[in-house]
């Protein structure tokens, strides 16, 4: 039997939690847990499960696994269990008070990770220190950080904090110009002006419209 499982409840303040215990990156649930879940009769979550199925949303080989499973008469049986990807198809689908707290619970991190780009289980990540996911994490967040973009924002807002600071006047072009120039000769010896020149062929298929775009 699998060491996994999924916990939904609701805390004071209203809000939907779940916590999961993974095995291999993944959660094994069978029938009647799932059916325990999302409070429904196994008869609509087997509908619901061939429904998913059918429709090709998922491929029953890469997500049914059978397990051995000790039954109240005290034999063991081989039980199909379903993985994480048909759970979560499976709370989109059903009408019960828990598939709505689930749905309730999936829209909140979808629309957190659309406005944001990025969602978080604060409490996960502080409570079991997220493994080696952290450090996937923290490598993630310094890439982010070593991109041009980000530098210049952070730069931008240094600079914004100078009282005269206009970011149309000449000299915030001039300046904005100059470190990015000495930005691009530590990396690589050349100037913003020195990287067109050497790029441009005049010989190559849709030049013009490339240059036009670097300028």
């Amino acid at each position: 039997m699998r060491n996994s499982s999924i916990i939904m409840y609701t805390t004071k303040d209203g809000l939907t939690k779940i916590e999961t215990t993974f095995d291999e990156d993944t959660v094994w649930l069978s029938l009647d847990q799932m059916a325990e879940l999302f409070q429904r009769d196994k008869s609509t979550i087997s509908r619901h499960i061939k429904n998913i199925f059918e429709e090709s949303e998922l491929q029953r080989n890469s997500v049914v696994a059978k397990f051995a499973t000790t039954a109240s008469d005290g034999k063991t049986y081989q039980v199909d269990h379903y993985n994480l990807d048909v759970i979560i198809s499976v709370g989109y689908r059903v009408k019960s008070h828990r598939g709505t707290q689930f749905r309730i619970w999936a829209m909140g991190i979808l629309k957190e990770y659309m406005k944001k780009g990025f969602a978080l289980d604060d409490d996960r990540l502080k409570r079991l220190g997220g493994g080696n996911y952290f450090d996937e994490l923290l490598a993630h967040i310094r890439d982010i950080s070593s991109s041009e973009k980000v530098f210049w924002r952070k730069v931008l807002k240094i600079y914004a904090t100078s009282i005269d600071y206009d970011s149309h006047a000449e000299s915030s072009v001039l300046f904005f110009k100059q470190v990015q120039n000495k930005m691009h000769w530590a990396a690589h010896k050349h100037t913003a002006a020195e990287v067109i020149y050497e790029r441009a062929d005049a010989e190559k298929e849709n030049f013009f419209p490339y240059l036009r775009k670097l300028l």
